[in-house]
């Protein structure tokens, strides 16, 4: 399989089920309506977890701000940034497609349009530019900085992708709560263009004005990481 191939496909299992737990939560009408944050922060865990057992032979990356950081840590030829980052925005967006044919039922049963948008999307708990940026860049840094530290710089095989969805869950438990820790530009913005694009009832804004703020945040925090590793280490 490819590096595209295997990007490609463990993005778009890691948006199914992550977008998926989501959708079943917010939605109108769903069995597991309301089961509120823990049960979307562990299955957004075994998302991941899911996600780069499937992306095993490219790396399993699943996430731009971790593709260019390891290409910053000599990790990664930079040459292959750009077939990675192809991969995971294509298999993001075409997860959210599949969230949305799932629960096609329970769109239509929603009328909340920020609900529809979250299912997609991140958003901040309270809108403040600075404080959602500092979100992004502090919860990308941990989980960045924990993927080196650990020595997990390719998570694809054994206990690694286990430890690293479980990293995921403990930021989403302790520092999600702001923006919803995209922590993955990836995660964002292949969901986003879904919103935009997908014929859903009622949907409302994909709110665009947002959408840089979990492509930067998590660029920078990972870049943050890296350095600070690097530093470390000399």
């Amino acid at each position: 399989m490819s590096n595209f191939t295997s990007e490609l496909i463990g993005t778009m299992i890691l948006i199914l089920l992550g977008d998926g737990v989501v959708a079943g939560v917010v939605l109108r009408k769903t069995k597991s309506e309301n089961g509120g944050w823990i049960v979307i922060t562990f299955a957004w865990g075994l998302a991941v977890m899911t996600g780069a057992y499937i992306a095993a032979s490219s790396g399993a990356h699943l996430n731009p701000a971790l593709t260019l950081a390891l290409a910053m840590n000599s990790d990664l030829p930079w040459a292959d940034v750009p077939v990675y980052i192809a991969g995971q925005l294509i298999g993001a967006f075409i997860g959210a497609v599949l969230v949305w044919l799932h629960y096609m039922k329970h769109f239509e049963a929603t009328d909340d349009q920020a609900a529809k948008l979250g299912v997609f999307a991140t958003g901040p708990a309270i809108r403040h530019t600075p404080s959602n940026l500092i979100s992004e860049i502090i919860g990308t840094f941990v989980l960045v900085f924990g993927i080196l530290s650990f020595g997990l710089t390719t998570f694809g095989d054994g206990l690694k992708p286990f430890i690293v969805g479980l990293l995921v869950v403990v930021i989403g438990l302790s520092l999600g709560g702001t923006t919803g820790y995209a922590i993955n530009p990836a995660r964002d913005l292949g969901p986003r263009i879904a919103h935009a694009i997908l014929p859903i009832k009622g949907k409302g804004s994909s709110d665009w004005s947002y959408s840089w703020i979990p492509i930067v945040g998590p660029i920078i925090g990972g870049g943050v990481a890296v350095l600070l590793y690097q530093l470390l280490q000399n």
